[in-house]
């Protein structure tokens, strides 16, 4: 029997009681008539795994199931039928697999041997070896979801056929049924993308003088069937200076948490929105999960999240994560021991050794002809060794190696599982007491009953308080954190470190007011409480904030209604106004500037400025569809980020009104000029409104542009903005292919493209009001449901942001209530079986 099953059309429409009764709550009566509490179960008592998957519109999936692994497994199926290729792609990543499936990298001629780096990276951190070792000793509520999410994608791959499939991966080979290890392996290299990751490359350089770090063809493994002979090495030269500043893809969020003195009925109101790719392995998609009388939250995860939401709610909680700014690893400085020519000995107490291993990896070098390369890694006693030229050297003095405190984190399922069933703030509160797995995240929340927390319990390296002490006080340790953005601390046992940060220490706050975060630090989550006395690794005090985090605050002071308090639809419009901090600030002063100038010498020669000063006057100061010579903002935004031009500097005392006040200098108009500049060099008329040169476009299976350009309403960084997107150049973290322009330089706009291609920011975005009939929430997906060009859920919630911003009604339906709502929206309904 095939393992899709319809629901009988009787059941259609059923009320929420007979959809219990169908279905079980996990209990029964008691002899004095009450209902029991049903549990939480991990594993199918019979190991029939079943789900019930609902669609309503837009294509968001309600999964039901009895049991945690039943869950995993319609959760995995339903994942799998909207973005298999994603999944597939980054289980062949994680398990150093690239090079035998895509070879060594896009241009191993010229040193692109991005795979390589990839696959050998990755085996020296050992993350497929910690999988198998660990997985038999997870919770059997993770190690359920594990199974059930590998059973449901493989179920889905063997009933739609790997022909029939996405066709960017449709009988490709590296698309395979998966293993729960293998999804382990994947959630443990995802653990580190806020650290290590960055150090990808310099951990695959890292070699002492006397050794080539270079890839070597085993012998016995030797010709090509296209008569072409494989390289006994790869040249590395292009990749020798190749060192990843942290958070390289831009990651930002912004998150709410009101209490019942900023919401108009008394209840929390959550307002989640993180910035990330719109392609590619970071890519958030939407469900619902609910094993009735236990579990029931909606929301949104990144892959590998087997059945937890990540940023979402239940009936009693609701949450969102921002990019924390604290740092989640250490690098080491390694005094070598001058007399060891080998440059393998280092001096920590007494003399240590570091150790070395050989690493094979497999590699496609001509089509149906995979060659093995070997190389050694190296670690010291901290973790591996890392170098990158002149940054970090390996010289006859000094070596460097990272150790990152989400090695081995295997608490993420159930940390984020415990967020999913609280049902009351302080079981949310206990999430963190009793798991460390939210990684590189702050948390904000806010209950039914008005209360909002904060925290980042991001996973961060708990120094000695004499270690905690120097880094606010060494002023090398700070020149240098100041210098690469990370600290570097001597290799000795004084500055090691074992565990990670209790919560006791981390920063956090309660209210009843509100909880804010837009990336700054945890300093100002709420300007009238300022929190400080955490470790220097969670980020700063008295610092300058962005522009961003600026008009965050701002959004929370003046966009309430006239009584002061937010409700649901003042919430949605602060984020979709598209406001921008630097346009309310300086627009004015600089029109009065710019037109008492004609023209302004810059390197290029001599602008005229008037037709610019013209066509800026009639912007509307937001980055709406309609704004006219936005874009002509947005390029004098971005010269002035680069030499910012305040007549008041930043005051720690008055940080979200400093630094101010437009300089009407010569600088200020050189800016202005050279956007015109910009703009004029991109093909661009500077009276264009923004929907004409800001746009979303998609690929072709092939990764070529589909020439279909929806206009874009939103902000950016650069101007200060809140609802923010932008072009994104670099690697979406997968092989599938894609197409993008090349931008100006010390611009964002693209001439080939003829505006700003978009493809990052704003992605998963909701709002959250909890009322006396349970959360009312809106949301939207921006770059839709399912990656498969294929899908009807590929473009169409794209479409409906592109005609205006906008949310979309959530549809959820609370324990206590009917399920009406969804019932009367739904488009589908199936039943998954395991065979």
């Amino acid at each position: 029997m095939n393992a899709i099953n319809r629901i009988p059309a009787t059941l259609i429409g059923v009320s929420f009681a007979i959809f219990l009764a169908i279905w079980g709550k996990g209990g029964g009566r008691s002899d004095g008539g009450a209902v029991e509490s049903p549990s939480l179960v991990a594993f199918s008592p019979n190991r029939q795994l079943t789900a019930r998957i609902r669609r309503t519109e837009y294509g968001v999936p309600h999964i039901t199931a009895k049991n945690l692994e039943s869950l995993g497994f319609g959760v995995g199926y339903a994942y799998a039928e909207d973005n298999i290729c994603l999944l597939a792609d980054q289980i062949v990543k994680y398990n150093s697999q690239r090079s035998r499936y895509f070879g060594p990298g896009s241009d191993p001629d010229q040193g692109n041997v991005e795979n390589l780096i990839t696959d050998f990276s990755y085996l020296a951190l050992e993350i497929r070896a910690q999988a198998e070792a660990g997985f038999p000793l997870m919770s059997d509520n993770s190690r359920a979801l594990f199974s059930g999410y590998a059973k449901g994608y493989n179920q889905y791959l063997q009933d739609t056929g790997i022909s029939n499939i996405d066709p960017r991966c449709a009988n490709q080979p590296w698309v395979k049924p998966i293993t729960p290890v293998d999804l382990v392996t994947y959630s443990l290299g995802f653990a580190l993308l806020a650290g290590v990751e960055s150090f990808l490359a310099p951990i695959f350089l890292a070699a002492p003088a006397a050794v080539d770090p270079s890839p070597t063809m085993v012998t016995a493994s030797s010709a090509s069937a296209s008569g072409k002979a494989a390289p006994e090495r790869f040249k590395l030269d292009d990749i020798k200076n190749k060192l990843l500043q942290k958070n390289p893809l831009e990651l930002g969020s912004n998150g709410w948490g009101l209490g019942k003195e900023l919401t108009e009925n008394g209840g929390g109101m959550v307002l989640g929105n993180p910035h990330f790719p719109h392609t590619g392995a970071l890519r958030f998609w939407q469900f619902h999960t609910t094993i009735p009388g236990v579990l029931n939250v909606i929301g949104a995860s990144l892959c590998p999240a087997p059945g937890i939401v990540n940023i979402g709610f239940n009936e009693n909680v609701a949450w969102t994560h921002t990019v924390s700014t604290a740092e989640q690893f250490i690098v080491y400085q390694l005094d070598l021991d001058e007399t060891d020519t080998t440059g393998l000995t280092y001096i920590n107490g007494a003399h240590q050794t570091i150790t070395s291993k050989v690493l094979t990896v497999d590699v496609m070098v001509a089509p149906n002809t995979v060659v093995s390369y070997e190389k050694p890694v190296y670690y010291s006693e901290f973790g591996p060794m890392i170098e990158a030229d002149e940054l970090l050297p390996w010289d006859d003095n000094k070596a460097y190696s990272i150790k990152d405190a989400n090695q081995t984190n295997f608490d993420i399922v159930d940390h984020w599982l415990a967020m999913n069933l609280a049902k009351t703030m302080d079981e949310f509160k206990q999430a963190f007491r009793d798991f460390d797995g939210v990684i590189f995240v702050n948390t904000l929340a806010a209950d039914k009953k008005g209360n909002t927390f904060y925290i980042d319990d991001s996973t961060v390296p708990d120094l000695s308080d004499a270690v905690t002490t120097a880094l606010e006080t060494d002023s090398a340790i700070q020149a240098t954190r100041k210098e690469l953005g990370f600290h570097i601390l001597p290799g000795v046992s004084e500055y090691d470190y074992n565990t990670s940060v209790p919560y006791e220490d981390a920063p956090k706050l309660e209210n009843t007011t509100f909880v804010q975060n837009s990336n700054n630090s945890f300093w100002l989550t709420n300007p009238d409480t300022p929190i400080t006395g955490v470790s220097r690794l969670y980020g700063r005090v008295d610092e300058q904030q962005s522009l961003r985090s600026r008009l965050g605050q701002r959004l929370l002071t003046d966009s309430a209604g006239a009584d002061g308090k937010f409700n649901l639809a003042e919430v949605v419009d602060a984020l979709l106004n598209n406001r921008n901090y630097l346009g309310e600030e300086v627009l004015k002063d600089l029109l009065t500037h710019c037109r008492g100038a004609a023209s302004v010498t810059v390197d290029a020669g001599k602008v005229d400025i008037s037709a610019g000063c013209t066509a800026l006057s009639n912007w509307d100061g937001c980055m709406n569809l309609n704004s006219t010579a936005a874009h002509l903002f947005r390029e004098f935004a971005q010269q002035f980020s680069n030499d910012p031009q305040w007549s008041n500097a930043f005051n720690a005392s008055d940080p979200l009104n400093t630094p101010n006040t437009l300089l009407q200098n010569k600088r200020t108009l050189e800016h202005f000029a050279n956007a015109i500049l910009k703009v004029e060099e991109a093909g661009l008329e500077l009276d264009a409104e923004l929907g004409e040169v800001q746009f979303v476009e998609r690929s072709t299976v092939e990764g070529f542009p589909t020439g279909v350009k929806l206009p874009w309403g939103g902000a950016n960084n650069t101007e200060g903005g809140f609802n923010v997107f932008r072009p994104d150049m670099g690697s979406n973290r997968t092989l599938i292919p894609r197409h993008t322009y090349p931008t100006l330089e010390n611009s964002q706009l693209s001439a080939e493209g003829a505006g700003y291609h978009i493809n990052s920011g704003s992605s998963w975005i909701y709002v959250v009001n909890f009322t006396d009939n349970g959360p009312i929430a809106e949301g939207l997906l921006t770059y839709s449901q399912s990656s498969n060009p294929e899908s009807p859920y590929f473009l169409d919630q794209t479409q409906l942001y592109s005609i205006e911003p906008q949310l979309r009604p959530i549809r959820f339906a609370p324990i206590q209530f009917t399920e009406q709502d969804i019932e009367d929206n739904k488009i589908s309904d199936i039943e998954v079986n395991d065979r």
